[in-house]
């Protein structure tokens, strides 16, 4: 009960919040989206030694956490060795992390794309089907271009994804924005 008066009272306040930090978060992902449409081996990179910093922390983590816990823990020690030695190989040398994004990404489309076309073939006759369809067979060309060009196409291809991505979720970002301010506005 206490929550729902808090936002009833300092709603159009959170609203002016909102809209403020996601169109903020919107133009820096355009931005990131755009480099990585732009520079999509650049963006392949960085995404492999982010990862790569984030299994050297977990590693880092597992360390201490089963160093305090139960020293004797050697799952908890093997665990802490394969993410340090993962993350530290990819902080080195991305481009097999690289590879390996786009083989999972492979496989993501050839599932998405099977499926697409199941659904649409069981839905035959109704409104989007054909629409679902044409969906199926742009996931398995997604998942062919992978495959083909693999493993240096992922060096394009992975970047060219994630910038994608990132220009429609700042899309999305702002458009969340400027509602987020038509409600506070309104109020």
């Amino acid at each position: 009960m206490l929550q729902i008066s808090y936002f009833q009272e300092n709603g159009d306040e959170l609203l002016k919040k909102f809209s403020k930090n996601s169109k903020t978060i919107g133009i820096v992902f355009i931005i990131l989206g755009l480099m990585g449409i732009i520079y999509p081996a650049f963006m392949s990179v960085t995404s492999a030694i982010i990862f790569g910093w984030l299994l050297l922390l977990s590693g880092f983590l597992v360390g201490y956490y089963t160093y305090y816990h139960n020293k004797k823990d050697w799952i908890g020690w093997l665990k802490t060795f394969i993410f340090i030695f993962v993350g530290g190989l990819t902080v080195i040398n991305p481009f097999p992390g690289i590879a390996t994004l786009g083989i999972l990404f492979s496989i993501y489309f050839a599932f998405d794309g099977f499926s697409s076309i199941a659904l649409a073939f069981s839905t035959k006759g109704h409104g989007m089907w054909l629409m679902m369809f044409f969906n199926g067979i742009i996931s398995l060309v997604l998942s062919f271009l992978f495959i083909a060009n693999w493993p240096f196409g992922s060096v394009f291809y992975v970047g060219l994804f994630i910038g994608i991505s990132l220009l429609v979720d700042g899309i999305v970002f702002l458009s969340l924005s400027k509602t987020a301010k038509k409600l506070s506005d309104e109020s």
